[in-house]
Parts: structure tokens; C-alpha cells; sequence
């Protein structure tokens, strides 16, 4: 089988689109799914990646939950996994964040997703496309991509992290109200995820020297010795941000419980207005 990387672009994906060993999952809304997708892929509910449940709903479903999902969709720890959607990653990177909590390295996010591959002109198909089940894996948890609100409250005294807010400016700064109380992590730095699109390219990524200078830029990159956590508000978009720090090279952790378990908590220090 072909080794592919975990950015992936379109014309490079094309000539395997009959690989047995690769599992193609569309993300993008079922309308759009509809309407045209890439041959062999297969449509998944991005809610479905998501427990939906009290005190963290946009937490990680627990194992045999996902387990039977996986199955479902036919892949395997044998198959390499190309997510795609129609909003640029975001509900892609929450599949690929997904299986890499999952220990599963064999991923891509196809760059652009499908409005990259319409604007290349590729072929699609139309309709329905259902997978072929397997038979249910042995998948083991893997914490390493995610850190928790007790494991942030204890780092935010010793400055252990980078934190990085994909939010709009306005939930950053706390103008916008998504919870009890508004604003950001103490001390996290602000960009927010769809700057490092391109809208006039197929909502590929822009030239990573660009996004990684302007990361620096607004600080997130003040510190090569911490990791990085990114967070917004249901790990949707930081599921993007996630897989973009992954292809930069960066070190990198997701807190999935967001502003939506942040900011309803009483006893989490939030800090409102731009960050000093």
C-alpha cells in the first residue's frame, strides 16, 4: 500500500481512490454528500464523534461506542484513513483526532476537502455510498492527544503550555457569550482557524511559512520547549488546528471539553479582553 502523508492534497489522492487498504470518510453535511463526493467514500455524522452527554459533550465517545463505529465504516489498524469535508477540516481533523486517541496514526486530511477537489475538477459521484462493515478491532485508548481541565488547572500555575484560542476574536475577548462566562484561558494566544485557509483556493491550507510566521506573530510560537494546547469551544475547530499544529511538526494536545466545560465551571480562571 502507498504511504501518504497527513496532508494530502487532491491530485495526489486520485490514482488511489481503488486502494483496498484505504477508507475514504466524507464529513461534509449529508446534502453536499448527496450532490457529490468522491468515489468510494463513505458519509459519517460528524455528531456521532462526539459522547453528546453531560458535563463534556463534545467529549470523546467511550470505547465500545467507537469500537462498533469503526466497524461500521469498515476500517481496520490495516487501513489508512482520508477525512474530508466541505468546511476546509474541520469535522475531518475531529475523525483524524478521533483515531489518533485511538492510537492510529494512518491518516490524511485531504487538503481543501471537497471544494479543493471540485475546483481541480476531478470526478465525483452522486447518491448513496455505503461502506462494507468489518469485524469489530481491538482498540486500545491513547491519551497522549488530549489534556483535561483538572491537568489545565494545575499547569496554568507553572506555565507548562502554550494555549492556543481558534475561536472568533469575539468569544476570545468574551464580547460573544457561548457559556455562563466569557473570555479565554489565562494567558492564550489567539488565532483563529479559518485564518489559515485560503477562500480563493479551494479552502486549502495556505503556505505553511506564512501560517507558521504569523503563529509565531501572535505568540503562539514564542516557546519551542512547551507544547501546545489548542481549544475552542466543542473541539470542533480545534480539531482543525490539532491536525494543522500535527503538520507543522508541532507539539501538540487538544483540551476537547472547550469553552463549553471551561466557562460553565465556577472554579476555572478565565481572563476577558486581549490577551496582555
Amino acid at each position: 500500500m502507498a504511504t501518504f502523508p497527513l496532508l494530502l492534497t487532491p491530485i495526489d489522492l486520485l490514482p488511489h481512490l481503488d486502494d483496498t487498504n484505504l477508507r475514504i470518510i466524507d464529513l461534509s453535511r449529508a446534502s453536499v454528500f448527496q450532490q457529490a463526493h468522491l468515489r468510494g467514500a463513505v458519509w459519517l455524522n460528524a455528531r456521532r464523534l462526539m459522547q453528546g452527554a453531560e458535563p463534556i459533550a463534545a467529549g470523546l465517545p467511550d470505547l465500545d461506542t467507537l469500537t462498533a463505529l469503526l466497524a461500521e465504516l469498515g476500517i481496520t489498524p490495516q487501513h489508512h484513513v482520508v477525512a474530508y469535508d466541505d468546511e476546509g477540516g474541520g469535522w475531518a481533523s475531529r475523525l483524524i483526532w478521533t483515531l489518533h486517541r485511538l492510537g492510529h496514526q494512518a491518516t490524511s486530511l485531504l487538503d481543501g476537502g471537497i471544494h479543493a477537489w471540485l475546483a481541480d475538477g476531478l470526478p465525483t459521484e452522486a447518491g448513496d455510498s455505503a461502506a462494507t462493515p468489518s469485524i469489530a478491532c481491538n482498540w486500545q485508548l491513547d491519551s497522549t492527544p488530549e489534556i483535561n481541565a483538572s491537568q489545565l488547572l494545575k499547569s496554568l500555575e507553572h506555565g507548562i503550555y502554550r494555549l492556543w484560542d481558534c475561536r472568533s476574536f469575539e468569544e476570545y475577548t468574551g464580547d460573544r457569550l457561548a457559556a455562563r462566562r466569557g473570555g479565554h484561558l489565562p494567558h492564550a494566544k489567539h488565532y483563529e482557524w479559518t485564518r489559515a485557509m485560503d477562500r480563493n483556493n479551494g479552502l486549502r491550507l495556505r503556505p505553511l511559512d506564512q501560517i507558521r510566521q504569523e503563529l509565531t506573530e501572535c505568540g503562539i510560537l514564542s516557546d519551542s520547549s512547551q507544547p501546545i494546547v489548542t481549544y475552542c469551544q466543542s473541539h470542533h475547530r480545534s480539531s482543525f488546528t490539532y491536525v494543522l499544529a500535527k503538520i507543522l511538526g508541532l507539539p501538540i494536545q487538544a483540551y476537547a471539553g472547550g469553552w463549553s466545560e471551561w466557562g460553565n465551571r465556577s472554579d476555572t480562571p478565565i481572563h476577558i479582553g486581549e490577551s496582555a
